[in-house]
C-alpha cells in the first residue's frame, strides 16, 4: 500500500508538469532558445526550482503542522498569474522591439553556427554584419526562478494531500520528493517536445518562428489572466 501511494506521487508529479500554466510558463521562457539540449536544460532547471520550493515549503508545513488559508493560496496563485502575464508580455516585446531573428552563419574559423540574435539599435545592413558574439554557457537561473514561483503556489495543497495519504511526516516528505522528481522529468520531456517546433521554424524562416513565439506569448498572457481572475475572486470573497 505504501509503495503504491509513493509511486502514485511520482506519476502525479509527472502529470503535474503538463498542466496549462506550467506549459505556458516554460514555453515563454524557452521560445527564444534553439536546440534540444538548450531548451531541455531550461526545462530541467524549471523542474529543479519547482521541486526545491515544494520540498522546502510543503516540508515546513508538514513538520510544523501548519496550513495555508484559502486567501493565502489565492494570493500565491495571483502572483503566478502576474508572472505568466509578465513572461508573455516580455516575449512579445522582444519580438517587436529587439529585432531578434534566427539564422546560420560561418565564423572566421569556418565553423558553421546556428543561433538567435538581436539587431536592436544597429544601422549596418544585415549582410555586412560580422555577427561577432560570445558563446558563453550560463546557467538558466531565470527558469529556476520561474519554477520556484510555481512550487510556492502549489506547496500547501501538496502538503495536505501527502499528510492525508501517508502515516508519518517522514513518508510524506518522501512523497513530496518523488512528486518533485516526477514533475522535473515531466518538464524535461515537455521542453524536448516544445523544442521540435521551435527549432524547426527557427531553421526555416524567421517570420514563422516569430508567429510561433507570438502565439506562445498571447497564450501565456491568456492563461495568466484566467488564473488571475479566479484568484482575484477568491481574494475579494475572503477579504
Amino acid at each position: 500500500m505504501l509503495f503504491s501511494v509513493l509511486s502514485l506521487g511520482f506519476l502525479v508529479g509527472l502529470h503535474h508538469a503538463f498542466e496549462a500554466d506550467h506549459i505556458a510558463a516554460v514555453s515563454s521562457v524557452v521560445a527564444r532558445r534553439s536546440g534540444l539540449k538548450s531548451i531541455s536544460r531550461h526545462g530541467l532547471f524549471w523542474g529543479l526550482g519547482h521541486g526545491f520550493m515544494l520540498f522546502c515549503v510543503a516540508g515546513a508545513v508538514l513538520l510544523a503542522h501548519l496550513s495555508l488559508s484559502h486567501r493565502m493560496s489565492a494570493a500565491l496563485d495571483f502572483a503566478v498569474a502576474i508572472m505568466l502575464i509578465g513572461l508573455g508580455s516580455h516575449l512579445i516585446y522582444r519580438i517587436w522591439h529587439e529585432r531578434v531573428h534566427f539564422h546560420t552563419h560561418r565564423h572566421a574559423d569556418n565553423a558553421i553556427h546556428f543561433h538567435a540574435h538581436s539587431h536592436k539599435g544597429e544601422d549596418m545592413p544585415h549582410g555586412e554584419n560580422p555577427h561577432d558574439h560570445m558563446h558563453r554557457e550560463q546557467l538558466p537561473w531565470r527558469s529556476f526562478a520561474v519554477g520556484l514561483m510555481h512550487g510556492l503556489a502549489g506547496s500547501g495543497a501538496l502538503a495536505v494531500l501527502a499528510s492525508a495519504a501517508l502515516p508519518t511526516p517522514l513518508w510524506s516528505l518522501v512523497y513530496i520528493v518523488l512528486f518533485g522528481l516526477g514533475s522535473t522529468l515531466g518538464m524535461v520531456a515537455l521542453s524536448a517536445i516544445i523544442a521540435v517546433p521551435i527549432s524547426y521554424t527557427a531553421r526555416s524562416l524567421t517570420w514563422s518562428n516569430h508567429a510561433l513565439q507570438l502565439l506562445i506569448g498571447c497564450t501565456t498572457i491568456g492563461i495568466g489572466v484566467m488564473i488571475g481572475k479566479g484568484a482575484g475572486v477568491t481574494l475579494l470573497t475572503n477579504f
